[in-house]
């Protein structure tokens, strides 16, 4: 069998996965059947969705590996069910598109994009070393041919010349949202994130360089727009989770520090030295999943540094900080930071504005690097969405930002500084 026939080859019989979003997931490749038995991609069965949001809605411990394989589902079907036939459509770009939805989240690391923010690591661009470095993916893949691995990679680097696979996986309407947002919904027991997937796929068409959408569609695209923005807003960014985010990333910023200053751990955490000396190989990438994670969190619990043991007891145990909804006000951060040192509390640890915001849809107008959503019009023109949708019209280029204070309520209400607890109290009442 030469590389090419690799490429295409068929399964014996088909494999199918059961999926609550999709109700089956069909694999009929070899290539594909093979990336998913490697050690990589089965590291994703151990890397939530989700991160911390499982400490808010708790039915959300679903993985990565779940979504990918969906990511890859619906690929499979906009080339088998949507695109056979169009000119526009080359199927041998199928080996590619298939493989690239595939791998698309191979990078990420415990507690996804949580785990980003408290170590600077890109998971996109350690899903590409994946891809291209040493590893059971690279093996596989390079049996298509040599420079297949890199192929690949360009792909979900968006540096390829087929702009249309790009679209396919990463654009403002591709296979990755329309998973994740039916997938999350499903898991967090919300109706948000549902849309009508069938009707979108069933009016796709491929172009040169992108994915159109035939202006019947419109309506559909409309819905699947709006239920991402409800997403973002009821569920990605439930203050709760972002507790989580706001105490993990305390954890692991106190451990650093300490490895640091050379603090003698009781269990030394030798999987996480490389990501606090910011060097890190790919074979130490992925052998850390949040199976590792959380045995070093637990072990942490009972470790001689208070603030660390503390932190990690309360992630553990789900004993998190409050919140309050905050305004921006920096003289008031200033005024509260002093105050939680006089009165013995650690702000570096136990006071956080977090912040986050959504842009739920743009496109490629001066200040925008997003390519936009386009309409293939009956008469073969081409109209850009918001042009036509005054729905879409009145979303696009609005950036909503909010920001959340988060601290330790019960600490400040066990200060012995009476005078510096009110001013505490009196301070964080102003912004209720």
């Amino acid at each position: 069998m030469n590389h090419e026939d690799y490429g295409t080859k068929k399964l014996p019989e088909e494999k199918v996965f059961k999926d609550p979003v999709h109700r089956y997931i069909h694999v009929d490749d070899q290539l594909i059947w093979d990336l998913i038995k490697t050690k990589e991609f089965q590291r994703l069965r151990r890397i939530k969705q989700l991160g911390t949001l499982y400490l808010s809605f708790h039915t959300a411990e679903h993985s990565r590996f779940g979504h990918s394989l969906g990511v890859y589902e619906i690929v499979r079907r906009m080339i088998d069910e949507v695109f056979v036939g169009h000119a526009s459509w080359d199927n041998q770009d199928r080996p590619l598109a298939l493989c690239a939805a595939l791998l698309h989240d191979l990078g990420h690391g415990p507690f996804s994009h949580c785990f980003e923010k408290i170590f600077l690591t890109d998971h996109e661009y350690f899903t590409q070393e994946i891809i291209k470095g040493d590893t059971e993916v690279n093996e596989v893949l390079s049996r298509v041919s040599p420079e297949f691995p890199n192929e690949v990679a360009e792909i979900i680097n968006k540096t390829h010349h087929n702009k249309l696979v790009i679209s396919m996986i990463s654009s403002q309407i591709d296979a990755d949202r329309m998973d994740y947002l039916q997938r999350d919904a499903y898991f967090t027991g919300v109706s948000y994130g549902m849309f009508d997937m069938e009707r979108v796929l069933r009016l796709m068409r491929p172009s040169k360089d992108e994915v159109l959408i035939k202006e019947s569609g419109m309506h559909a695209v409309e819905n699947f727009l709006m239920s991402r923005y409800q997403m973002y807003w009821q569920i990605y960014f439930h203050p709760v989770s972002r507790g989580g985010e706001v105490l993990l990333n305390r954890c692991f910023k106190r451990a650093k520090v300490l490895y640091d200053n050379g603090y003698s751990f009781k269990e030394p955490p030798k999987y996480l030295i490389p990501f606090f000396e910011g060097n890190i190989t790919i074979k130490d990438y992925i052998r850390l999943d949040e199976i590792v994670v959380m045995y070093y969190l637990e072990e942490w619990t009972e470790e001689d540094d208070p603030i660390l043991s503390d932190l990690s007891k309360r992630f553990v145990n789900r004993d998190l900080f409050k919140y309050l909804p905050f305004d921006g006000s920096i003289i008031t951060i200033g005024e509260l930071t002093e105050l939680f040192e006089k009165g013995g509390i650690d702000p570096e640890y136990y006071f956080v504005c977090d912040s986050f915001s959504d842009l739920p849809y743009d496109y490629d107008r001066p200040g925008s690097n997003r390519q936009p959503i386009h309409l293939l019009q009956k008469s073969g023109h081409i109209k850009e969405i918001s042009s036509q949708s005054v729905i879409i019209h009145s979303i696009t280029g609005i950036k909503r930002l909010d920001y959340k204070l988060y601290y330790p309520k019960e600490l400040i209400l066990e200060m012995k500084n009476e005078e510096v607890k009110g001013d505490i109290i009196n301070l964080l009442n102003e912004l209720i």
